[in-house]
């Protein structure tokens, strides 16, 4: 019977089966990256504020919209294979420092900054952003600096990072882990003033510790999942790697024919193309569905509204996520495959408003309006995890 009510509660959610007209793809499959997810930090719940006591008595209360940069600070080190929490610790304890988390623009050096989204303003020679970093000494355009993904990834560093090999990032200096925490912040920033970092070691731990949701627990039962506010979104295929087949809409059903509905967007690419999470979120489903072969189903939170999403026709050695996991926006989840009703190398992508049993929407019109960003399969953490493995 759960079984049943399982295949019931997925009919609902997908809708008509969809499938792809057979293509001729001329593709190459996507490259894929060296370093692999660790998985080992995962943000939870966003509080609307929080208090912490730095190293030197003084009480700071941050705001929901710091500890939402706090939380991409996390994400980013989570899937940022070296760095682990006494690296995120770091980079907190930098962002701390030089911008008390807010994504600062800097209208007197770059007035065209103050067109990006931003907490205020910074006066400090041309720096910009979260970790106050510098368009004249080499770390970004003023565009990629008033990204906080683009900072978090810029200040880890390392051989994927945007900015390597120079100005160096903290997996760009030698023994790290062994540096005091302050130091290294030191050794990443170049400030004039280096004793500064330390004191905000406290509240770096405070925070991580905060927003860190602590491990799933056993319990099973059906209750809907808790969903953390997403950090980000980002487009579900790898840039140049993808041809539209199929929009969202009435369409004349490829296999069988009739007149129907299709909930989703087709989109061809070869046999083996990684899949990104669009948003962090919990995974409902992970598994074989009847005409959606191998189907995963991801609840979000984005701009406080429930959504899900879903992504079809995956072999099944093809599926790397299982029920009740937890991943981050940009997350290798799967392949492109061509199982269930399918006739070519396909993800089949629904977006829904409201969750699984909610409305379906055009996914790119919905994915353009909340600003999903392009990655190409070396700007994420897209190397072959282990199957999960589902039924």
């Amino acid at each position: 019977m759960k079984k049943l009510a399982l295949a019931l509660a997925l009919l609902i959610f997908l809708g008509p089966s969809p499938a792809l007209l057979a293509v001729g793809l001329l593709m190459t499959p996507a490259a894929q990256a060296a370093a692999c997810l660790p998985g080992s930090l995962t943000v939870g719940a966003i509080p609307d504020e929080l208090t912490a006591t730095a190293a030197d008595g003084t009480s700071i209360t941050l705001t929901r919209t710091q500890l939402t940069h706090a939380a991409t600070i996390i994400t980013v080190g989570g899937r940022t294979s070296g760095v682990g929490s006494p690296g995120v610790v770091i980079a907190l304890m930098a962002a701390l420092t030089e911008s008390r988390l807010r994504m600062l623009a800097n209208t007197g050096a770059y007035p065209e900054s103050g067109d990006y989204p931003n907490d205020g303003n910074g006066a400090d020679h041309d720096s910009l952003g979260l970790f106050q970093m510098r368009p004249a000494s080499g770390w970004g355009t003023v565009a990629e600096l008033m990204d906080p993904d683009y900072q978090a990834r810029a200040f880890y560093g390392g051989a994927g990072g945007p900015n390597y090999p120079s100005p160096r990032g903290l997996l760009d200096i030698p023994g790290w882990q062994q540096m005091d925490p302050g130091e290294a912040a030191q050794a990443v920033e170049v400030s004039a003033y280096p004793d500064r970092y330390q004191n905000y070691r406290p509240v770096a731990e405070t925070i991580l510790r905060v927003l860190t949701a602590p491990p799933r627990g056993g319990g099973g039962g059906s209750a809907t999942p808790i969903v953390p506010e997403t950090t980000r979104t980002v487009f579900p295929l790898p840039t140049g790697t993808w041809v539209r087949t199929d929009p969202f809409g009435m369409r004349v059903h490829p296999i069988t024919g009739e007149w129907s509905m299709h909930y989703g967007t087709d989109f061809a690419a070869a046999d083996g193309t990684p899949i990104f999470a669009i948003a962090d979120g919990v995974v409902t489903h992970a598994g074989f569905s009847g005409g959606y072969g191998g189907l995963i189903v991801i609840e979000h939170t984005v701009g406080g509204q429930r959504v899900a999403s879903a992504y079809a026709h995956m072999w099944e050695n093809g599926i790397y996520v299982s029920d009740g996991q937890t991943v981050s926006a940009g997350q290798h989840i799967g392949d492109v495959g061509s199982s269930g009703q399918s006739t070519g190398a396909h993800l089949h992508f629904e977006i829904r408003d409201g969750g699984s049993s909610g409305t379906a929407v055009d996914s790119e019109p919905w994915l353009a309006e909340h600003g999903a960003l392009d990655l190409d399969a070396a700007s994420t953490s897209a190397c072959r995890p282990s199957p999960a493995g589902a039924a």
